[in-house]
C-alpha cells in the first residue's frame, strides 16, 4: 500500500518513492519569530507532523530526517527589537521558544533539525556568490538580485508564465532591477540594523535565499519533500526552486512539493484588521491541545478549514468518546497490533484524515460492543496504533477527564446524570437529533450507558 501525495508541481497525486529509503528527507518552512503564532501557523506544523509520523512508521524512525526552520532575521523582527530597544536575539529566542511550547502542546514531535537563519549566513553568502558566478544573479546599488529570465522554467511550480509576471509587475518597481520580477538575494543593512559582512558589503539575506541555504546545510542539495502553506507557493517556493536549481546545475530541489490549504475564521479570512486572529497560546488556555490538533486535522489538509467554536466543541465531544472507550478498557492490555488496513489506506491516500477519522469512529463503535477480552485487547491496540499516527490518545484516560478544560464531569452524581438523560429525552422529542447525539456522546464518554425504552431512557454505569 504505497503512500500517495499530491505534488503541487505535477498537479496530481503521485506514489511516494524516496530517493534513498535509508535517508528520507522532508523540509517545512517554519515560523518567523517576532510575535505569538496564530492557529493558522499551527496547521502546517500539525499536518506535516502526521506525515512525519507516517514516514517514520513506513521507513523507520532513524531513517527519516525532518527539518523545520526558524526565520530569525526579518523586517518585522527588526521593528520589534527596535521598539523594545533590545537585540533581535532577545525577540527571536523568546518567540521561538513560545512556538516550540505551543506546538509541543499540540503533540507535535520535535523535528530532527531546527535550523535558524542567522546560523547559516556563510552558506547563504556562498550560495549568492555561486549564482553571481554562474550568471544567474547581478549586483546593483548594494543589492544582489536573481535574474528570473536566466531560468527557463521560472513559474513552473506556481503555474505562472514569466511573460505575465513581467507584464503584470507594478509600475513602481525598484529602478535597480533589470526585470520587474527579479527578486533580492542579498540587500544592504542600515547602520542600526543587524548585518553581516559579504563581498557586496554589510547586509542580510533575502527571505527566499534563507530556506535554500538551510535545506542544503542540514538535508542536502536535493530533498524528497518540501512542505509548506499554500500561500508560500508563490513567490517563496517558486524563488527557492529557481535559485537552488540554478546553483546546482539544474538539479531538482525537491521531488515532491506538498502544500496545506488556508484556515479561515468562521468563514472569514483571519486578519488583524478584522480582529479575528486566534493565537495558539490563548486557545490553549481554554482547550486541551489535543482538541486543537483534532480540529486542525478534521478537514483534508489541502482543503480550506473553517475554524469556529462549534468545530472545537465537536472535536472535544468526539475525543471524549474515544477516551471514554479507552477508560472502559483501562484494565485490558492493548494488543501489539498495527492500525487497521482501512485506516492506513485512508491515511496513505494523500493524508485523508477525514476518511481516517471515519474509520477510527467505526473502530470505536465496534470496540464499545466487544464482550470478549481478546476482542477488547485487539480493539484497544488498534485504536492506540491509529492514534499514534495521528498524534492522539497520548494521555491516560483518567487524566483526560480530570482536566480543568474538559467539558465532561468525571464525578457526576445520579441526579446530574438523570438531568442529562432528561435533556436528551426532550431533545429527541423535539427532533433535535444533533443535541441528543451530543448528550449521548457526553454520557458515553463518562462511562454511562443509555438504553432507550419506548418514550423514555434508562441509564447505567458501564
Amino acid at each position: 500500500m504505497p503512500l500517495q501525495l499530491y505534488d503541487t508541481y505535477a498537479r496530481n497525486k503521485r506514489d511516494f518513492h524516496p530517493a534513498d529509503p535509508q535517508r528520507v528527507t522532508m523540509y517545512l518552512c517554519g515560523p518567523t519569530v517576532y510575535s505569538f503564532a496564530h492557529i493558522g501557523n499551527a496547521r502546517p506544523a500539525v499536518v506535516f507532523d502526521v506525515l512525519f509520523r507516517l514516514l517514520r512508521h513506513d521507513y523507520g524512525q532513524e531513517h527519516v530526517l525532518y527539518a523545520r526552520n526558524i526565520t530569525d532575521v526579518d523586517d518585522k523582527i527588526n521593528a520589534a527589537a527596535k521598539a523594545q530597544g533590545v537585540d533581535i536575539s532577545v525577540i527571536t529566542e523568546k518567540y521561538a521558544q513560545i512556538y516550540r511550547d505551543d506546538t509541543r502542546a499540540l503533540n507535535v514531535i520535535t523535528p530532527t533539525f531546527e535550523p535558524a537563519a542567522t546560523a547559516h549566513m556563510d552558506e547563504m553568502i556562498a550560495l549568492v556568490a555561486t549564482l553571481v558566478e554562474e550568471g544567474h544573479a547581478y549586483e546593483a546599488q548594494g543589492h544582489v538580485l536573481f535574474d528570473v529570465t536566466s531560468f527557463d522554467s521560472y513559474g513552473a511550480l506556481s503555474n505562472r508564465k514569466l511573460e505575465d509576471l513581467l507584464a503584470g509587475a507594478r509600475v513602481d518597481v525598484a529602478d535597480y532591477k533589470q526585470n520587474p520580477a527579479d527578486f533580492v538575494l542579498w540587500k544592504p543593512a542600515k547602520d542600526d540594523e543587524p548585518g553581516w559582512q559579504s563581498p557586496w558589503g554589510r547586509g542580510r539575506p533575502g527571505w527566499h535565499l534563507e530556506c535554500s541555504a538551510m535545506i542544503e546545510a542540514v538535508l542536502g542539495k536535493r530533498i524528497d519533500i518540501h512542505a509548506g502553506g499554500q500561500d508560500l507557493i508563490f513567490p517563496h517556493h517558486e524563488n527557492e526552486r529557481a535559485q537552488s536549481m540554478c546553483a546546482h546545475d539544474g538539479a531538482r530541489l525537491a521531488n515532491y512539493w506538498v502544500h496545506n490549504g488556508f484556515l479561515d475564521m468562521e468563514s472569514q479570512k483571519m486578519s488583524k484588521s478584522l480582529g479575528n486572529v486566534k493565537l495558539i497560546h490563548e486557545l490553549l488556555e481554554d482547550w486541551p491541545g489535543e482538541v486543537l490538533r483534532f480540529a486542525l486535522l478534521s478537514a483534508h489538509y489541502r482543503a480550506p478549514l473553517d475554524w469556529s467554536r462549534d468545530l472545537l466543541e465537536q472535536a472535544k465531544t468526539t475525543l471524549d468518546r474515544y477516551y471514554g472507550t479507552l477508560r472502559r478498557f483501562a484494565d485490558v492490555a492493548a494488543a501489539d497490533v498495527p492500525a487497521p488496513a482501512g485506516f492506513m489506506a485512508a491515511l496513505k491516500d494523500d493524508l485523508n484524515t477525514p476518511k481516517a477519522f471515519a474509520k477510527l469512529s467505526t473502530l470505536a463503535s465496534q470496540a464499545n460492543k466487544a464482550e470478549k477480552s481478546e476482542e477488547k485487547s485487539l480493539f484497544k491496540g488498534q485504536i492506540l496504533a491509529a492514534g499514534a499516527l495521528l498524534g492522539l490518545f497520548e494521555q491516560e484516560p483518567e487524566n483526560w477527564f480530570k482536566s480543568d478544560k474538559g467539558l465532561g464531569d468525571d464525578d457526576l452524581d445520579a441526579a446530574a446524570i438523570d438531568a442529562l438523560v432528561a435533556d436528551r429525552v426532550q431533545a429527541r422529542a423535539d427532533k433535535n437529533w444533533a443535541e441528543a447525539d451530543r448528550i449521548r456522546n457526553k454520557l458515553t464518554a463518562m462511562g454511562i450507558v443509555i438504553e432507550d425504552k419506548g418514550n423514555g431512557s434508562i441509564w447505567r454505569r458501564g
